[in-house]
């Protein structure tokens, strides 16, 4: 459908730094809350961060915590992850995702987005 669009995958040494993007521009609904999650090889998918549309009340994987923030742009309909210090196991496919207002799952999907962290 296309209504969120991921970018800024690609391949990083440990340590390095990506920033992923979500553009939400096209989307048909209003966003409460939108959400990073990422799926390695055989594994299944996995929360990684999130961040209501408006306030406060982002959340992370403990995996995460310290090394990755999340943030959003409304006027810009964006929603981005910088992801710093990072490691062998943050190698995956990183989907963005969106909770329609008025509602409490994860309805809409990005096409994802690969990083592959490798020496």
């Amino acid at each position: 459908q296309g209504q969120l669009v991921e970018s800024g995958g690609g391949l990083v040494q440990p340590g390095g730094s990506l920033r992923l993007s979500c553009a939400a521009s096209e989307r048909t609904f209003s966003i409460r809350r939108m959400g990073w999650f990422r799926q390695a090889p055989g594994k299944q998918r996995e929360f990684v961060a999130s961040i209501p549309w408006s306030g406060e009340g982002s959340a992370y994987a403990d995996s995460v915590k310290g090394r990755f923030s999340i943030s959003r742009d409304v006027l810009k309909n964006m929603v981005a992850l910088q992801m710093n210090s990072l490691k062998f196991e943050d190698t995956a496919v990183y989907y963005c995702a969106a909770i329609q207002t008025g509602r409490t799952t994860y309805d809409y999907w990005g096409q994802g987005t690969q990083v592959t962290v490798s020496s």
